[in-house]
């Protein structure tokens, strides 16, 4: 056999067992993936919250407590997030039932409120959130935002498509002149 024949079934091996062991470890950390998502849906709950600031920025820079950025390991954490602050609490209805069974309506007490700091799941959640506003959000596993609603149940709606830039716009101009349909 010559040489070029050897160092190319060597390569050839070599690929093979790369793509054998990507294989299997893309399966590991799918389950892992998984079994994390399912964790945070069992664990979620709506509450409402404040919005005060809402940015995208690195782990180590977001705010997050330390016990949650040791858990990441540190080739991650120079990865950016979309983190939001928020104030969670203020007044919240209790339903008492003595208070039911006397005629009397639910009894609204006052709860400590927080500033926390959240992380959100995906980028259309992230969009979605109002500034300076209250929403109800679903929160699952203490730190991230997976759903946005209204104040009164309402989805809000995502803000209005971007403007398109003078090329985009002059393009769209002569594919119409032309009768063509735009590219997209």
């Amino acid at each position: 056999m010559n040489t070029l024949t050897i160092v190319l079934i060597v390569v050839l091996v070599v690929l093979i067992a790369a793509i054998v062991a990507l294989y299997f470890l893309g399966r590991r950390l799918e389950k892992k993936q998984a079994e994390g998502q399912a964790a945070i849906e069992a664990t979620s709950a709506t509450v409402p919250l404040l919005i005060i600031d809402k940015k995208v920025m690195k782990i180590k820079d977001s705010g997050l407590p330390e016990a949650v950025i040791e858990q990441i390991p540190k080739w991650r954490r120079g990865t950016k997030v979309q983190v939001v602050k928020a104030k969670i609490g203020g007044y919240q209805t209790m339903v008492n039932q003595k208070m039911n069974r006397m005629g009397g309506g639910p009894a609204t007490t006052k709860v400590q409120s927080q500033i926390v700091t959240l992380v959100c799941d995906s980028k259309e959640v992230f969009d979605a959130i109002p500034l300076k506003k209250e929403v109800k959000a679903t929160v699952g596993g203490g730190i991230h935002i997976t759903a946005v609603k209204g104040v009164h149940g309402n989805t809000i709606e995502k803000s209005p498509e971007k403007k398109l830039s003078k090329f985009q716009q002059w393009k769209e101009n002569l594919q119409k002149k032309a009768g063509a349909k735009p590219l997209q």
